[in-house]
């Protein structure tokens, strides 16, 4: 296992600076996501670590090793695309053996590293088929056991499984994140993909315009997102601008067109003053709804529309000119019991203040 980090990376094409000084570290074993929109910078930042990019700026480290400007056959990195890139006119064997013949492995040792490589991803009985006798998920699978042969330092993924259906990406989730702690490999793994990224990866990196702008768990990036950008990329959110009437601490109350709220700083660091405008962040899934007033973060109004899916329901509820998301797991509010005033409440931890 080895770490990655990335020191004052920059890399322009032309005019556009496609990563911006981006510091970052990756620990040993890691399984870490690069999320963002299209252009943000992740397949460039993953490009750069395998070697196809050199950065104007910074460097990039293998462990101790400097790699900023080495070969991409010497980085000794296993890399997947979206395509899989397998050879047609091979069968799923010659795929998995090809990098293994480039690098002069003997033919006992090769025969037996690529049936290990198969039998790690479960496709043993497949070893004599072509690619288009393949579905999408085994040609991905097979993609995986070429990546893993060399038994390379470092594993990259780049939007893997694109192509494929739900059911099957929701399947191969699960399936990479078994071999990649199987193999106790450092895996950089880039998606636009936000469920992929909260349901498998140990942390991740949140970039925008070739800047990195949070990392941190699935956890902490989808329940304390520090910037507004942050908090709208990942998942969905009730953002209530307000102004800020008092501080402790990583606490602050809020002023906002459907009340006060008690919330807590989504950076710390950033500390508005009294005053500010800033930007309370709500999960719609945070939310309780009842016919009675529940603590300071209580907002009175009705349901306006709602969309019962029978195990969750989703409402618009209306507070004067203000309409928030409201998601209720096991839905009580529905038909006749929607009618009427309510309360909707939600408690301090899950209210995100965001400065402006």
């Amino acid at each position: 296992m080895i770490s990655i980090q990335i020191k004052n990376l920059t890399k322009r094409f032309g005019p556009v600076t496609a990563l911006h000084q981006l510091d970052l570290t990756i620990e040993p074993g890691e399984l870490f996501f690069l999320l963002g929109p299209s252009g943000c910078g992740k397949t460039t930042l993953l490009r750069s670590m395998a070697g196809f990019y050199i950065p104007d700026e910074g460097r990039i480290f293998f462990g101790d090793e400097d790699v900023t400007r080495l070969a991409p056959h010497r980085r000794n990195t296993g890399m997947m695309f979206q395509s899989y890139a397998l050879w047609p006119h091979m069968t799923v064997a010659e795929n998995v053996a090809f990098g293994l013949e480039e690098r002069k492995v003997p033919k006992e040792e090769l025969k037996r590293r690529v049936g290990e490589a198969l039998e790690s991803v479960r496709m043993s009985a497949y070893t004599e088929r072509r690619p288009n006798q393949l579905s999408g998920g085994q040609q991905q699978r097979v993609a995986l056991a070429r990546a893993l042969v060399i038994r390379p330092r470092c594993l990259l993924l780049d939007e893997p499984l694109s192509n494929l259906d739900a059911k099957l990406r929701l399947e191969m989730r699960i399936e990479i994140r078994r071999v990649c702690k199987e193999f106790k490999l450092t895996t950089v793994y880039v998606t636009h993909d936000q469920k992929e990224a909260l349901s498998i990866s140990d942390r991740m990196a949140i970039l925008e315009s070739g800047r990195i702008l949070q990392v941190g768990t699935p956890r902490e990036v989808y329940g304390r997102p520090t910037r507004k950008t942050v908090a709208n990329f990942i998942g969905e959110t009730d953002f209530i601008p307000g102004k800020v009437l008092g501080l402790q601490g990583d606490r602050a109350v809020v002023e906002t067109a459907v009340g006060k709220f008690e919330g807590v700083l989504g950076d710390p660091i950033l500390q508005p003053a009294i005053g500010a405008d800033v930007t309370v962040s709500i999960r719609p899934e945070c939310w309780t709804l009842g016919h009675e007033v529940r603590g300071q973060n209580s907002v009175r109004g009705r349901i306006g529309e709602s969309i019962y899916l029978g195990e969750v329901a989703q409402y618009a509820f209306v507070s004067g000119t203000t309409v928030l998301k409201i998601f209720e797991l096991n839905p009580r509010f529905v038909g006749h019991a929607a009618r009427g005033e309510l309360y909707a409440s939600v408690d301090p931890t899950d209210v995100v203040v965001l400065s402006e």
